[in-house]
């Protein structure tokens, strides 16, 4: 799943040299993010300028200020594009090494149940999930570096948070106990889910495969084994539907707490006027951030799950080829 790709001096060029192009475009994207956050303090203390006072802001320097935003998001817009166009291509090649290297040793796993769905499908499926877990986690970094300094550096502004009373930097630790608290509650709720996608992979090829052989001999075209292996894949589909349905009771009930809890926690310094608008809105820009940061396992739960299931498949290729001479 990996040498194929990063270790071959055929495709280290594009392994490499496109990973490193990858995460300085994430890099980028997470820079200009930061410009953003700074131009919003700066944005809503203009707004709060021009309701409480009315007449110091000009119409003129208004729009100027949101010209300036034009011109972060332009620059945002490019550089997604951009690296959005190259990652399909790089995910592409990854594949393409895979498909490469498992046809090769074809004739030790073309007998494996559902062999042309993981090389056809799961490869694709892997190269995919991987990159897009890989860009997740080096944006959640790069946003925890960025971002973390200044959430620091602003919750110096909420010294009284409610229950705890006084608390330096206390932001700082609310955005760290709701994602540990959010991650270990949903690893709980999901536990059965991995199995329940390995297994359910394995009923999809059997159907596939005997679906494959009624196209080249019409005996095989059994209406009772079709629905047995049908059957078999409905209920395997219901169990997994019913878990994943308290699975996201949990995390979307999560996810919708987590919106408010910057709201409780400066609960008292709103209500005392300590901070501005503009102030207002960096914390919780910066407070979002940071959470979200370390929330990325709570919110690519489903999508660990389904490569948890993907790799299991591959590994369970892999070690055919192991075994020959």
């Amino acid at each position: 799943m990996f040498k194929s790709f990063f270790l071959t001096r055929f495709w280290a060029k594009w392994a490499w040299g496109g990973a490193f192009l990858i995460l300085t475009g994430t890099l980028a994207q997470v820079g200009i993010d930061v410009a953003i956050n700074s131009w919003f303090g700066d944005f809503y203390n203009t707004i709060q300028d021009a309701l409480s006072k009315p007449g110091s802001v000009t119409l003129s320097s208004y729009y100027l200020l949101l010209l300036g935003l034009g011109k972060y998001a332009g620059g945002y817009v490019l550089i997604a594009v951009l690296l959005s166009f190259f990652t399909k291509h790089w995910v592409f090649r990854w594949r393409q090494a895979m498909t490469e290297y498992y046809v090769s040793h074809w004739p030790a796993l073309h007998r494996i149940e559902g062999a042309s769905q993981r090389v056809q499908e799961d490869t694709k499926r892997f190269a995919s999930i991987v990159e897009t877990l890989g860009v997740s986690i080096i944006e959640s970094t790069f946003t925890l570096i960025a971002f973390l300094p200044i959430l620091w550096e602003l919750s110096r502004h909420v010294t009284i948070v409610p229950v705890l009373g006084e608390l330096n930097h206390a932001l700082i630790y609310g955005a760290i106990l709701l994602a540990l608290f959010g991650t270990v509650f949903l690893a709980v709720v999901g536990i059965h889910l991995p199995g329940l996608e390995f297994f359910n992979q394995r009923v999809e090829a059997a159907f596939r495969k005997e679906m494959v052989h009624a196209e080249d001999d019409i005996t095989r075209a059994e209406v009772s084994i079709f629905r047995e292996l049908f059957s078999e894949l409905r209920k395997n589909y219901f169990r997994l539907y019913f878990h994943y349905l308290y699975f996201d009771i949990a995390k979307y009930s999560y996810l919708q707490f987590t919106i408010v809890v910057p709201y409780i926690l400066m609960g008292p310094t709103i209500i005392a006027g300590i901070i501005t608008l503009g102030l207002m809105e960096q914390i919780i820009r910066a407070f979002t951030r940071v959470e979200t940061s370390f929330q990325f396992l709570v919110r690519s739960w489903s999508t660990i799950i389904e490569l948890i299931s993907v790799y299991k498949r591959l590994r369970d290729f892999e070690s055919k080829i192991a075994e020959q001479p």
